[in-house]
């Protein structure tokens, strides 16, 4: 099934298209092993490449290893809540076609914890394994939804994702703010504490947060043993896209026009946490994009809306691009390059011409 004819179709029917192509085995198996350039640590992770699979791709785990097997360094399923959960009504996925943009409110829709562990239970996925979790919409304690994700899967998965800076759970975001994520991260952490392996945690956050905010985040992480964060989730401004088709859709907006504020961020990021592992997420479309989120701070990157509309070459093309990049700065190792202008893009002013 070509880009052209998905992208003709409702945009959650080309997605279900997409997920059965992969699950049938129709998506093209890497050919050549990735160069040694590529590979890298990402919380004590050895990853083959820094590139993954965001989550919201696959939210029931059903083509990890079809997804590995394409060539990605790391692949995070999920959002995964404790129920299932049917998510908003349709429809609830839109294109901005004409920035390259998605906007989604899909509402956390999954089968639900058990499913997904059936399914990952004894299977051998040939790359780093992550499983994003979340909390039910109408749970009355989104905590203890987050200890059910740890207590699930800590023994199951490569590292675990707390999602708390999806916009389309009403109050969710709110976990972001001082007090709640204490309660949280400690909650969370004393969950890890009691699996069998030490299975390492990461905290996905919103780009839409102010100096303060980012201040509050770094503080509360630092004095925790979280293990690293991925920057950023969709964001609910809709600046970039300002009179466009579907821009005043609601919900979360990624793709082309949120690699701006999602890099800055990062940026952000890395300057109050020091060496804390980050995956940069958030507008990756090309090569340049890819290089420049490295640069700006993460040991490792996802990406996702952008197979939307680059195809699923994409992967390999921004892979072959890092190596470029990496040979090009004289380099041996894309690590070399994590941060090498965390303070251009943190000030707004990152180039990737």
């Amino acid at each position: 099934m070509t880009r052209d004819t998905l992208l003709r179709m409702d945009p959650e029917t080309a997605h279900g298209a997409t997920i059965t192509a992969l699950r049938l085995g129709l998506a093209p198996s890497q050919e050549h092993k990735d160069p040694p350039e590529l590979a890298t640590t990402l919380c004590g992770l050895e990853l083959k490449n820094p590139v993954g699979m965001a989550a919201g791709f696959d939210k029931n785990a059903e083509v990890p290893r079809p997804l590995a097997l394409m060539g990605f360094g790391m692949v995070e399923i999920g959002t995964v809540t404790p129920r299932p959960q049917t998510g908003n009504p349709k429809p609830r996925l839109f294109r901005v076609a004409a920035a390259d943009g998605v906007i989604n409110r899909m509402g956390f829709n999954n089968e639900g914890h058990d499913a997904a562990f059936a399914r990952l239970k004894g299977l051998r996925v040939p790359a780093a394994l992550g499983v994003n979790i979340g909390a039910n919409k109408d749970s009355e304690d989104f905590v203890a939804d987050y200890v059910l994700g740890v207590t699930r899967f800590a023994d199951l998965a490569d590292y675990l994702t707390v999602n708390i800076s999806s916009p389309n759970t009403p109050g969710l975001r709110n976990l972001q703010a001082d007090e709640a994520l204490t309660r949280l991260l400690d909650a969370v952490l004393s969950a890890r504490a009691k699996a069998k392996t030490r299975v390492p945690v990461l905290l996905k956050i919103a780009p839409d947060l102010d100096e303060a905010a980012m201040d509050a985040i770094a503080r509360v992480i630092l004095a925790t043993d979280l293990d690293g964060l991925i920057v950023s989730n969709t964001t609910i401004s809709r600046d970039a896209v300002a009179g466009i088709e579907n821009a005043t859709e609601t919900g979360g907006l990624s793709g082309k026009p949120l690699f701006p504020l999602s890099t800055r961020r990062l940026a952000q990021m890395r300057q109050r946490v020091g060496t804390l592992p980050l995956v940069g997420v958030g507008g990756i479309h090309s090569p340049q994009t890819a290089l420049a989120k490295i640069e700006a701070g993460a040991n490792a990157i996802q990406l996702y809306s952008a197979m939307v509309f680059g195809g699923l070459d994409l992967l390999d093309r921004i892979k072959r691009g890092l190596v470029a990049g990496v040979r090009s700065a004289g380099k041996k190792n894309i690590s070399e390059l994590v941060g090498a202008k965390t303070d251009a893009w943190a000030r707004g002013d990152g180039d990737v011409s």
